[in-house]
């Protein structure tokens, strides 16, 4: 049995309509489904003007289940200003300590989302790099000054530091992210690759690491992506199509090589050599007959994971 292997899944549709008390059963049937908790994604103005401010929506979360993980995948770290982010991290984890993990990444499907926070998209990997500086010499709760490309901080501190520590993984296909993990990370965060290209990113990320003169303890290396599930696999694969083009506006033909879509065994299958290849924590944005289906046929495949 792999016990360490974490599964986290996205909230469902029906959960951004329902009130407090329906909201708390649901996060209790996804953690009763042997999931250990919930992830979404950050976005200020996406294509049009949707999204969630993240921090805003996991501390809500925080509240409706004990136990529940929250897996902020990804946050748009560029976007904001880190001694901000060191402070609504240090809130959170003080609203749900051991709970939080945080994936960073830099954004870039709608460039004007980006610009319209008064960012220049040339810049997100430079300000992603500094700002990961910055908010891994904030959360230890000691004085802290920085002076770099971006930001001027002269002798901040952010109390309290979250305790555990919250782990920080880097979203991102390109080396330049996987390298941004092995600098500043305590894991990547991948989607959309193939098991070669993990198992290669994990190796790249260690002796990045190890250049950089850091020990990471425990990688926390995961991947994130959608399924389709159902007893007919041509029915979860047309579930699948049907979110993804409704989300992104781009045909399902660019997702479909890494997007599994079948029977909890199937999508199972699919993912096995990822974790075989370093994967501790597996998010999935499962799509189903009913929210309902997707949280059992989602505890489905990670029972059947952790099994080996």
């Amino acid at each position: 049995m792999n016990d360490s292997l974490k599964v986290a899944i996205s909230p469902p549709e029906a959960f951004w309509r329902a009130g407090v008390d329906q909201r708390r059963a649901m996060v209790a049937d996804i953690v009763d489904a042997g999931l250990d908790g919930l992830l979404y994604a950050d976005h200020v103005s996406f294509r049009g003007g949707s999204g969630v401010d993240l921090m805003v929506l996991m501390a809500g979360i925080s509240q409706l289940h004990a136990d529940a993980q929250l897996y902020l995948g990804v946050y748009l770290l560029p976007l904001r200003h880190p001694v901000l982010v060191a402070r609504s991290l240090s809130t959170l984890s003080d609203l749900a300590p051991g709970r939080v993990v945080l994936g960073v990444g830099i954004g870039g499907e709608d460039r004007h989302e980006v610009e319209v926070c008064g960012v220049d998209p040339r810049t997100r990997g430079r300000r992603c790099d500094e700002s990961l500086a910055v908010l891994r010499g904030l959360m230890g709760g000691d004085w802290f000054t920085h002076h770099g490309e971006f930001f001027d901080i002269e002798a901040c501190r952010i109390l309290p530091p979250p305790d555990p520590a919250v782990p920080i993984v880097v979203g991102g296909r390109s080396d330049a992210a996987v390298r941004r993990a092995g600098r500043y990370g305590d894991g990547w965060l991948a989607g959309w690759v193939s098991t070669r290209r993990f198992a290669e990113a994990v190796r790249l990320c260690g002796e990045v690491a190890d250049e950089a003169g850091r020990h990471v303890e425990r990688w926390q290396h995961g991947l994130q992506l959608w399924v389709g599930l159902d007893a007919d696999a041509v029915r979860a694969r047309g579930y699948v199509k049907e979110g993804m083009e409704s989300f992104y506006r781009i045909p399902f033909d660019a997702f479909d090589r890494y997007t599994p879509a079948g029977s909890p065994e199937q999508v199972a299958d699919f993912l096995r050599p990822y974790v075989d290849a370093g994967a501790s924590q597996i998010n999935l944005t499962p799509c189903a007959a009913s929210a309902e289906a997707a949280t059992e046929l989602t505890g489905q495949v990670a029972e059947l994971l952790r099994r080996g």
